[in-house]
């Protein structure tokens, strides 16, 4: 007996057609409806402490309802949970759960603009960084006054600030301790040019004595224009054997930026730091030296000054002098004006 072939009616295969066009479109809203409620681009930071739950947490504030619970049932049918991508993540408005999915399973972050500070001490350095990238400042600061470490960059302690020069660089926010140091120190070899290295060879000074006289520099003057003049006068000092007497160095010697005078009792402390009692530059710069201050040194104005105390108008400029006469006749009129002005 033959089979009689069971035609559907085209009613039916209709009705079916237009069901799974409707599971796919509510499929693909739900997949690729905007992840974010906000207007504007939103961050995320996942960090090595991060697991499924806080990452849920860190989208909660700006996610809608749909695109959460979207994310939840991607991430859910995953191995995400298990391979959480540290990284600093951009989710544009309109992006759906999906795209936002990939991209932070599979790493894809954003690079940030890290400024590195012209910060006076390795610990405000750290602070610092650690604000914008994800190592945290305890982690900063023990790896840059770690001898071990210094030396795999060809420092130490007291002249790993050199490899850091005052710039805007484009990074990764989980940089390892590492990779940061491993750019800075390529940045560095960059910013020494021939040039820059000529000039400082001329001087008999290497780059790293160059950014310690600049770091006192900077110190002593905001003045572009002054920066030149001080620089030249410390040379001049450097070349007569005399000792730099920089006050910046007495305050970094004690860790009292605030000094606003410095008395006897203080220029005695016991300190390669403090150039009254000893000849020559500190072991390494007291700041963050500058660029402006290190090619004020590299491009110091030649003259025969020797001495140089602060203005007595306050006006942050200073008067310099070839001879000690001089130097004391201005060091007094500005002790007068402090005096005056009742400044301990």
């Amino acid at each position: 007996m033959r089979k009689k072939n069971f035609k559907y009616p085209k009613a039916y295969l209709y009705a079916a057609g237009a069901g799974l066009i409707a599971i796919a479109a509510l499929v693909c809203y739900y997949l690729f409806c905007s992840l974010s409620a906000k207007d504007e681009a939103q961050y995320v930071c996942i960090d090595t402490d991060d697991n499924i739950d806080s990452v849920y947490a860190k989208l909660e504030p700006f996610a809608t309802t749909v695109g959460k619970k979207a994310f939840h049932t991607i991430a859910r049918h995953s191995s995400y949970a298990d391979n959480i991508r540290t990284g600093r993540y951009k989710i544009e408005p309109g992006e759906g759960a999906l795209t936002v999915f990939r991209r932070l399973s599979g790493g894809r972050q954003d690079p940030i603009d890290l400024t590195v500070p012209e910060a006076r001490t390795m610990e405000r350095l750290a602070a610092l960084l650690s604000k914008k990238i994800m190592l945290d400042s305890a982690t900063i600061a023990q790896a840059l006054n770690d001898e071990e470490f210094c030396r795999k960059y060809g420092a130490d302690t007291a002249t790993m600030a050199c490899l850091f020069i005052p710039n805007t660089y484009n990074i990764y926010w989980d940089i390892s301790m590492d990779d940061l140091m491993k750019r800075m120190q390529h940045e560095h070899d960059d910013f020494w040019t021939l040039e820059r290295r000529q000039k400082a060879d001329a001087m008999g000074l290497t780059s790293d004595e160059v950014q310690t006289l600049a770091s006192i520099v900077d110190e002593e003057t905001n003045d572009t224009e002054e920066k030149h003049i001080i620089a030249g006068l410390y040379l001049n000092r450097l070349k007569k054997d005399m000792p730099l007497q920089a006050c910046p160095t007495i305050k970094f010697a004690w860790k009292r930026f605030d000094l606003k005078r410095l008395y006897d009792s203080l220029l005695s402390i016991d300190s390669p730091y403090n150039t009254y009692k000893n000849k020559g530059l500190p072991p390494g710069p007291i700041k963050v030296a500058s660029i402006k201050g290190i090619d004020a040194v590299l491009n110091y104005t030649p003259s025969d000054y020797l001495f140089m105390c602060a203005k007595d108008d306050f006006s942050g400029h200073h008067a310099f002098a070839a001879t000690g006469a001089e130097h004391m006749a201005n060091a007094r009129r500005y002790q007068q004006a402090l005096n005056e002005r009742g400044i301990k």
